[in-house]
């Protein structure tokens, strides 16, 4: 085997332990890990490295230097996207014919392809949130001037967010930034990428019996137009009223912090007479209730599953209302005597199965329903023992691996999306 030449950032030695000498597809089984994978125009496997999982690709040489950089620059930007690990070039088989470059990223724990969250049938609540997801992502791309030119179900990654659909990105192949921004047109191309690719993968699932009768493709895919639109225009469209309606200056703050934005700039103008007042926020940044939730507590969470948690914790400081107590004081006992016991209590054959800001999002949950349902104050313990017997037990478990081949595309027959309205049924 010739010398190879490898790109990281932060070299692991164990990435030399691979069968760098030997085609992908021929990776022994010892260093394969059975995770359910969407469809790629390359091989991809997932693979053993030390304590963790990666995805490797096959790929030519400069589309794999050019997606590191990419993806490098993306997670600069806090956009959410796998993790780069290296690029590795000069692979050849032990009689010298040359292998095929690779990229190396990091699996996503507790991440699935669109395709593992359902089995025999996508439901439409669920196409319709995964769908919402990919939006916002893409509005989040464009925002930071990045082109991702292959827009589509396929190339992103779920992770659960507190009954919605957190997206990542997978594949930035494609993609370019625009120091400038992105042109109108530009958007609208990347939209109408978008709109194609979901509806071909759509009446791709419904060809294999695989669609529920109520989802049309074609309507669905234009799901992500429509939200697109509405996310755009909230985030970055200019708005005017009258002087007398400068409330509507905080009410806009407000509305862009809900969905999960923090505003940079504000740009207000009055015209010549004073009477009519033109906003323009300039430049969002996502992850508003995710940071103000790491700031208190530590705790790294996605968006609604931090504004969920950041709810409990208002008002377990409601509670506390001692004058001059210090709030990150009181999020830290917070942590302690609340969040943490929490997580600890789960037995550890069960931690697999969410993440633990989703398994506290799902036990609050939980805990409003036996409240309706008993007419009563349910104590946090007495929910908590009931959800882990009644629901968490039952799951599948998201963080773990599973049996059949990387490389096949029949999933498993438990890999299902589960609401919380299915699972409140169960009690």
């Amino acid at each position: 085997m010739s010398a190879l030449s490898v790109t990281a950032a932060t070299p692991d030695p164990a990435l030399l332990d691979l069968p760098w000498d030997v085609p992908l597809e021929l990776w022994p089984n010892d260093t394969i890990a059975a995770l359910p994978k969407g469809i790629s125009r390359h091989l991809v496997r997932f693979v053993h490295l030390g304590g963790e999982v990666v995805a490797v690709k096959e790929t030519l040489a400069e589309l794999a230097r050019s997606e590191y950089e990419l993806l490098r620059t993306l997670q600069r930007l806090s956009i959410p996207c796998v993790d780069p690990v290296a690029v590795i070039v000069g692979r050849t088989q032990s009689d010298g014919e040359a292998l095929e470059p690779v990229l190396v990223t990091r699996h996503l724990r507790f991440s699935m392809p669109y395709r593992a969250l359902f089995s025999r049938t996508l439901r439409p609540d669920t196409a319709v949130r995964l769908v919402d997801a990919l939006a916002l992502l893409l509005v989040r791309l464009h925002i930071v001037g990045f082109f991702w030119g292959d827009v589509s179900l396929s190339n992103t990654l779920f992770r659960r967010d507190a009954g919605a659909f957190a997206a990542y990105l997978v594949d930035a192949e494609t993609g370019e930034f625009h120091e400038h921004g992105l042109s109108a047109g530009q958007r609208e191309h990347d939209l109408e990428i978008a709109q194609v690719n979901i509806a071909g993968e759509l009446l791709d699932l419904q060809a294999g019996g695989r669609l529920d009768d109520d989802i049309d493709p074609i309507e669905t895919s234009h799901g992500i137009v429509s939200q697109y639109r509405s996310l755009w225009n909230e985030l970055t469209g200019p708005e005017q009223f009258a002087q007398s309606e400068r409330w509507r200056i905080n009410a806009r703050v407000q509305r862009l912090n809900a969905l999960g934005f923090d505003i940079e700039e504000l740009s207000i103008h009055t015209d010549e007479s004073g009477s009519t007042v033109h906003i323009q926020p300039k430049v969002v940044d996502a992850g508003h209730h995710s940071r103000r939730l790491l700031q208190l507590t530590g705790i790294d969470a996605q968006e609604n599953q931090a504004r969920r948690l950041l709810n409990d914790l208002d008002a377990y400081l409601a509670r506390h209302p001692a004058a001059g107590d210090d709030p990150e004081q009181l999020a830290h006992e917070w942590v302690e005597r609340v969040f943490e016991p929490v997580v600890n209590a789960v037995p550890r054959e069960l931690r697999g199965k969410l993440e633990p800001a989703e398994l506290f999002h799902q036990l609050l949950d939980h805990r409003w329903f036996l409240s309706q349902q008993q007419d009563r104050d349910v104590p946090l313990a007495e929910a908590l023992t009931s959800y882990l017997d009644s629901v968490l037990r039952h799951r599948r478990d998201e963080a773990a691996m599973y049996n059949p081949p990387t490389g096949a595309i029949t999933l498993p027959i438990d890999i299902v999306d589960e609401p919380e309205a299915d699972w409140r049924s169960k009690v």
